[in-house]
């Protein structure tokens, strides 16, 4: 007990000593771009590979194992002292029991037993709320440095049939809400008119550009190579090169029952495993350690929708992110919007009329997969080291997420291209 106090005193320095008032939010480009002791930065964002559900290189690698190897490689390669961690999210869906999982994964890969963790589960956008949770608590100012990640294993934690009690599930937008999300973009592709000649179109899009990123090793920059067995994984193993027009016209509908039976296994997200993750810290604080700073977290937005059009999320949580940072969308250099379906994807694209250069330049979840808790981190990921690359600064990314919502968030990439 004694060494226990004497331990947690220790911490208390910095848990609750630079405790500030949290920080009013940056408005407008250059404001946003305007560089403060306070801000909340990130030093790290990477990724696992993604592997293919059932059949991929984590088919039988659970969610506990995908955590300590992400949190060993990112401790690793950042060089960050364990001990001087404050805080841990994670954001995942479906495993039973996640905290657990987390806390255990946390401590197996040496990270003290003094620094808590949280998950958050937010459904597709729970990788982005774990990295929201661990920026505002350092905003507020009760932490110095986090770490937020994402994983899910859809091999071995598929998603679980959702019950309503009869007295709930007799509300219809109730029961919309638990309704299975292939079910959400037929409704969308119906409402909303999106044929299938455009849903392949925008699929054909992502498969394009993945094959030709993994093909000139762009998602190498951004993996973090992890053992499995005897082999390492670090390569998508998903992506379906030579995929066309043709192949895709020539699949059926996966679910031919519903609404007009455009969705199919090409232009639909790919059901995957995998983790990402950001380490976060104020900008002094990463002065301090002697970190690389490489993006600068802004802010959030999440909004709720009509659950049968679960994947227009983005349509309503982009224009709200926009106004809190006062950015346009002129402003914005490259957006990462979940692919969830190719019909809310073309949909939210269109109605929200981004130039298509800037939207998923690599492809995205239609060529990936879509690991739900994963996800909001990735895009992150990958879309602060295409700025990197392409040396720009303003990244928005959003998702529609289940049972009717949308997150957005805008991070400003400050890292310079590598030679």
């Amino acid at each position: 007990m004694v060494f226990l106090l004497k331990r947690v005193a220790t911490r208390l320095p910095r848990a609750t000593g630079n405790l500030r008032a949290a920080s009013t939010q940056a408005k407008g480009l250059q404001s946003i771009l305007e560089k403060r002791d306070d801000d909340v930065v990130i030093t790290l964002a990477m990724r696992t590979a993604m592997g293919r559900a059932k059949k991929g290189q984590f088919k039988d690698t659970p969610v506990d194992e995908l955590l300590a190897g992400l949190f060993q490689g990112a401790l690793q390669k950042s060089g960050l002292d364990p001990a001087k961690i404050d805080d841990i999210c994670v954001g995942t869906c479906h495993p039973p029991s996640p905290l657990y999982l987390s806390r255990s994964a946390a401590l197996s890969a040496g990270i003290p037993h003094d620094v808590p963790i949280s998950t958050v589960n937010r459904l597709c956008s729970s990788g982005l709320m774990a990295i929201r949770s661990i920026a505002n608590d350092i905003r507020s100012g009760e932490a110095e440095i986090g770490l937020a990640a994402g994983v899910e294993s859809m091999s071995l934690n598929p998603r679980p049939t959702p019950t309503l009690a009869p007295s709930i599930g007799s509300n219809s937008q109730a029961n919309d809400a638990v309704q299975p999300m292939g079910w959400t973009s037929e409704m969308v592709a119906q409402a909303f008119n999106i044929s299938r000649k455009k849903q392949d179109a925008y699929a054909l899009r992502s498969h394009s550009r993945a094959a030709h990123a993994q093909a000139t090793g762009l998602f190498a920059e951004e993996i973090l190579p992890l053992r499995v067995g005897e082999a390492i994984a670090s390569v998508d193993d998903m992506i379906r090169p030579g995929v066309t027009l043709e192949s895709l016209a020539g699949l059926k509908s996966v679910f031919p029952d519903w609404g007009n039976g455009t969705t199919t296994a090409g232009n639909a997200s790919g059901v995957g495993d995998g983790a990402a993750i950001c380490i976060l810290m104020t900008r002094e604080r990463a002065r301090r350690e002697g970190m690389e700073v490489i993006g600068k977290w802004v802010g959030c937005s999440v909004v709720g929708v009509e659950p049968r059009h679960m994947g227009v999320g983005p349509v309503a949580a982009i224009p709200k992110i926009l106004e809190q940072t006062g950015l346009t969308k002129r402003e914005v250099d490259l957006w990462e919007i979940n692919e969830a379906f190719a019909s809310q994807y073309a949909y939210c694209v269109e109605t929200l009329d981004l130039p298509i250069y800037k939207v998923n330049p690599n492809g995205g979840s239609i060529a990936l997969a879509h690991p739900l808790g994963m996800t909001g981190v990735r895009l992150v990921v990958t879309g602060l080291a295409e700025l990197r690359r392409r040396n720009q600064q303003i990244l928005c990314t959003s998702m529609c997420v289940g049972s009717g919502m949308g997150a957005a968030a805008i991070i400003v990439n400050e890292a310079t291209k590598r030679t």
